[in-house]
């Protein structure tokens, strides 16, 4: 067979999207309702999927952070950071990956808001 499996719908750009793609969509899916939600509460929040966090080489303990949570000052907006590898690494399906994501960024919101997870979404703790 010559040529592509898959033609792409956009000339010049992938067919199939990357797992890192498939991972930020996920990602977005799951914060924006959350974020129109809340948004009024929360102020300015910026999202953002890496890759892993960046561990000191004294990190002690044995388990890796799935998120960071930095709280914003003055102008600047409070950061929400979800890290891709960690969390896939622990999920065996989409599935669980999702639960997963959704459960990290709730407890986060949640985290900010001063409220139970529970109240920030209802669907918290039926994830698994």
């Amino acid at each position: 067979m010559r040529g592509p499996g898959i033609v792409p719908t956009d000339p010049g750009t992938p067919a199939l999207r990357t797992t890192r793609q498939k991972f930020d969509q996920l990602v977005l899916d799951l914060v924006t309702p959350l974020d129109e939600r809340w948004q009024r509460h929360l102020g300015l929040v910026e999202y953002a999927v890496e890759d892993a966090p960046m561990l000191p080489d004294d990190w002690g303990d044995e388990t890796v952070p799935l998120s960071s949570l930095v709280r914003g000052k003055g102008q600047s907006p409070t950061r929400l950071v979800i890290f891709r590898r960690p969390i896939e690494h622990r999920a065996t399906n989409r599935d669980e990956l999702e639960a997963m994501v959704h459960t990290v960024v709730v407890e986060q919101l949640a985290e900010l808001l001063g409220l139970p997870p529970g109240e920030v979404d209802e669907r918290y703790g039926d994830d698994g």
